[in-house]
């Protein structure tokens, strides 16, 4: 019998600011995958993710996660999405955010909802602490987030996904502002934590490279879904060319000879 998918979406429409981001995609997301999104700039993959989350509403087609129905207003059992987590590509700090990092990743293992956060408990401390030594964060739960680098900030995010049982991790571009050596980290600690977690992961991203070392499927998305595949399918230089256009450049990271696209 056929596991149930993490993720199935189907006929998904989303309008933004009056024009038409996400045409009539569908797909699935099997369990303990490894999906990338990728397409050129405005091609709705950020509008794609934020009505995958809730985050804006859809006016067409359907969303369902772990076998729950997202209502068209970003509706959810508490149950369900409490199992997501999602790393941005920015979290903005304004100043002087006077929130800890342990703070922060303590925020991670409160139910969601509009309830106020549990904020004692032995348990709660202990979660934290373990999921910031698991990635490399032990000396960090009493800084500011504001004071920490990118790349200190992006691993901070991963601990506040894994400081409880998760089973859907998104990620949109979550290596943006990295340089190479802290973007490569980040997938290695990435990598170690998925298979660990069991987490079903959907990834947007530019860098092809690692979509093609790390994912077991691929979605190109051009406002609508122009394929789909393995990565030597859906990345075939014909798809790439049919996806970006036949002017596509692809660059390499300083200091390391792996590329990505840029758009």
């Amino acid at each position: 019998m056929k596991a149930e998918p993490v993720l199935r979406v189907e006929g998904l429409t989303v309008r933004r600011d009056g024009m038409l981001a996400v045409d009539g995609v569908s797909f699935e997301l099997p369990s303990e995958s490894d999906t990338a999104l990728v397409g050129p700039n405005g091609a709705g993959k950020s509008t794609l993710v934020a009505a995958l989350l809730g985050l804006l509403p859809h006016q067409g087609g359907t969303v369902q996660i772990l076998g729950q129905r997202l209502g068209p207003l970003g509706q959810l059992p508490r149950s369900v999405r409490a199992q997501i987590a999602y790393v941005p590509q920015a979290l903005s700090l304004q100043g002087q955010f006077p929130l800890s990092v342990a703070e922060f990743v303590g925020f991670g293992f409160d139910p969601p909802g509009p309830t106020l956060p549990w904020r004692g408990g032995e348990r709660r401390r202990q979660a934290v602490r373990r999921s910031l030594v698991r990635t490399g964060c032990g000396d960090l739960g009493d800084r500011l987030l504001s004071e920490l680098s990118g790349g200190q900030l992006k691993r901070v995010l991963l601990s506040f996904c894994v400081v409880r049982p998760r089973r859907l991790l998104v990620l949109d571009e979550a290596e943006a502002g990295l340089d190479a050596p802290s973007a490569a980290q980040f997938q290695l600690l990435l990598l170690e934590l998925r298979r660990q977690e069991g987490w079903t992961v959907l990834h947007v991203s530019h860098d092809l490279d690692m979509v093609r070392r790390s994912c077991n499927q691929v979605l190109c998305l051009n406002r609508r879904l122009c394929c789909s595949g393995s990565p030597d399918h859906a990345l075939s230089p014909s798809r790439l060319s049919e996806l970006y256009g036949p002017n596509m450049v692809p660059y390499r990271h300083h200091h390391e000879r792996s590329g990505s696209l840029h758009d």
